[in-house]
This record gives structure tokens, C-alpha cells and sequence, in this order.
């Protein structure tokens, strides 16, 4: 097998977080000694409680686990959201371009954050609580992620339903899941 390799652009090389020599460098560390790496790696991320333990594997047939990182807490909302609209609030975080290309979003992370935690009010307002189940089904539209977000930020679990399923199909995923409530629209379009 050979190995081929294609330079990147100048072009997008200017914007890149790393180059080919810091991701050598994060390979190596990480093949090395992957709890350094990875206990090195966490702390890039917001936690409720920060983990101490990194990871629990076991690949014996009767044991078969693989756990990161199980006794720290998280919320992916914060994590994905809430630390970019507080350092980087104007900058775009989702660009969205629906079925006609004139016809586009730039939502900044201000925007998501505003979005994301008047949606997760609303769900709260409406009963939703922490384990329970939400059925999304929604075009591909800006408001998906919203909703996505929304749930991990009050710890709702979402199920995505895609929007070509048949009504008997959406009706079995949301009662399979015993759904709480269905976030959808009145209407989508497909291109």
C-alpha cells in the first residue's frame, strides 16, 4: 500500500489551526502516552466536575468497555456554544444555506446562544426535564441545531427523525423513544 500526500493550499494553510509538523507532534503523544495526551486535551473543554479518570478499556469478551473520562460532567451546549459566544460572540457559528442559494444565514455565537437558551426555556416551560426523550423532526434548517442544542443544554435527550420518513414511521420513532414532545415545522422544502 502506498501512502500518498497532497500539499494544502497557501490559501488554506494560513487559516489552519495546525501544520503537518504539529500534528506529527500531537500523533506521536498521543501513540506514546494517550492518557497524558488525552488528560492534556480535556482541559481544553468547560467541565462542570473535571474528569480524573481518562479512560477504562477492556477488550476481554466478557468485559468488552471503552469509557473517556467517565466521572467528569460536561455540557456539550456550554462546551459547543456559550465559551465562543463569551470570547467571540460576532464571529459565525453555523453558515447555512438552504435549497435556493440566495437564500442563506449567518448566525453568529451571540445569536446560537440567544436562540439556543430561548428554545430550552420554552422546552423547560413545557415540562421537559432532564432525561427525557425530544423528537426532532425538522427540515434541514438553522433551527435543527438549535433544537439540538437546546436539549443538551437542559439534559433533554433529542432523536432526530429524518423528514422523508413516512407518518407511521415518525409515529413508531417517537413512541419507540416514548417521546415527551416533538419539536417540528409546518412546513419544509425539499430540493
Amino acid at each position: 500500500m502506498t501512502e500518498a500526500s497532497y500539499p494544502v493550499p497557501a490559501e488554506w494553510a494560513k487559516d489552519a489551526l495546525i501544520d503537518a509538523a504539529a500534528y506529527d507532534r500531537m500523533y506521536a503523544e498521543a501513540a506514546t502516552d494517550p492518557d497524558a495526551f488525552w488528560a492534556k486535551e480535556a482541559k481544553r473543554l468547560d467541565w462542570i466536575v473535571p474528569p480524573t479518570k481518562i479512560k477504562d478499556t477492556s477488550f476481554d469478551e466478557s468485559d468488552f468497555h471503552i469509557r473517556w473520562f467517565e466521572d467528569g460532567q460536561l455540557n456539550v451546549a456550554a462546551n459547543c456554544v456559550d465559551r465562543h459566544a463569551e470570547t467571540r460572540p460576532d464571529a459565525t457559528a453555523i453558515l447555512w444555506e438552504g435549497d435556493d442559494p440566495a437564500d442563506d444565514r449567518k448566525i453568529s455565537y451571540a445569536e446560537l446562544r440567544d436562540e439556543v437558551s430561548k428554545l430550552g426555556n420554552a422546552l423547560k416551560a413545557k415540562g421537559v426535564k432532564k432525561g427525557d426523550r425530544v423528537t426532532i423532526y425538522l427540515p434541514m434548517i438553522p433551527e435543527a441545531a438549535f433544537a439540538m442544542l437546546a436539549c443538551a443544554r437542559i439534559g433533554a435527550i433529542h432523536s432526530v427523525v429524518f423528514g422523508g420518513f413516512s407518518p407511521e414511521s415518525l409515529c413508531n420513532r417517537i413512541h419507540d423513544c416514548d417521546s415527551r414532545i416533538v419539536i417540528t415545522a409546518d412546513e419544509g422544502l425539499r430540493g
